[in-house]
């Protein structure tokens, strides 16, 4: 993660857990959950700040929660390789409540052969639930790999396929 921007986060409750904002000069650049696997040092979040420039990515990372939206609509500085930025790119056209494999999400960014690539690539999305790297799956349907876990990648699976949050209680 880059340090030459003024950085802030805040966290906010979920039904998955807490979840981790980070914004680079007032951009959302990174959403983490609790252990997640591929978080940078919290030193390089920046001071918490619960206002700020986070208002509307909780308004609509509620209203995803609570099964009123889809999809977002936020600005956002995703902070990777040319390759990773192709995968981020991609990930955000997987359609709500659909998966892809890896090998497919390889195929789609021009790459068929690079599907090991692209689940390193999906594993370092800084940007998790709104850049939907939960979305991606084995090519036998198994649930391979997520930087929030697994219990947390099938979880979202199965809200957005339907079913209720984890704890419809804790959202926000």
């Amino acid at each position: 993660m880059r340090t030459d921007s003024t950085r802030v986060h805040t966290v906010v409750d979920s039904p998955y857990g807490p979840l981790t904002l980070v914004a680079a000069d007032g951009v959302l650049c990174g959403l983490y959950m609790l252990d997640h696997r591929h978080q940078p040092p919290q030193e390089t979040f920046g001071p918490r700040d619960d206002g700020g420039p986070f208002p509307e990515a909780v308004r609509q990372l509620a209203a995803y929660f609570a099964g009123e939206a889809t999809d977002f609509d936020l600005p956002l500085r995703l902070e990777g390789t040319p390759f990773q930025q192709r995968v981020w790119d991609e990930l955000r056209r997987i359609p709500y409540g659909e998966t892809i494999s890896y090998g497919e999400l390889a195929a789609r960014i021009g790459s068929p052969s690079a599907s090991r690539a692209v689940g390193l690539a999906n594993g370092k999305n800084p940007i998790s639930i709104i850049v939907p790297c939960h979305r991606v799956i084995g090519a036998n349907g198994s649930l391979t790999g997520y930087g929030g876990g697994l219990d947390r990648k099938r979880q979202l699976l199965a809200f957005e396929g339907g079913g209720e949050p984890a704890d419809a209680g804790r959202l926000f």
